[in-house]
């Protein structure tokens, strides 16, 4: 009978617990998810990004408006962010040290997650799960 469970119910279920249990270990060693990902996307700028553009691009992830603004605010606070004149921003020495522990633990945290799935099915769980979302935006569109 799991083909009639509510995939709602699943996914909730699953962001849930994923979420926590990556949010936990991270906390454990005084860093938020966030924080990574503010890391990751100053890192992963071809050219230095201003706050602006940070926040553009985490935003749509986080817990409100206010969020990605605080955490750069925290980074640079903690020295693991340096804006230059230009206001535009760079992870600092201890910046780059942080995102790379924090990227070792990511990559041991999902080897737990994934433990038992296999890639293939990792992928086809995906591509369900975004046919499901097509499906409801595109009846949302019709109605």
């Amino acid at each position: 009978m799991l083909a009639s469970q509510p995939v709602g119910y699943w996914t909730g279920l699953a962001h849930t617990t994923v979420t926590r249990h990556l949010r936990d270990a991270m906390a454990r060693i005084d860093v938020t998810q966030p924080q990574y990902w503010v890391l990751n996307c100053v890192h992963s700028w071809p050219a230095a990004p201003s706050r602006e553009e940070v926040a553009a691009q985490l935003t749509p992830l986080a817990d409100g408006p206010y969020e990605i603004p605080r955490v750069l605010d925290q980074l640079l606070h903690r020295g693991w962010l340096h804006a230059d004149a230009g206001d535009r921003l760079h992870l600092t020495d201890a910046g780059e040290a942080a995102r790379v522990t924090l990227r070792a633990l990511v990559t041991e945290l999902r080897a737990a997650v994934h433990e038992g799935v296999g890639d293939e099915e990792y992928v086809a769980a995906l591509k369900v799960l975004r046919t499901m979302v097509a499906n409801v935006q595109r009846a949302e569109s019709l109605s």
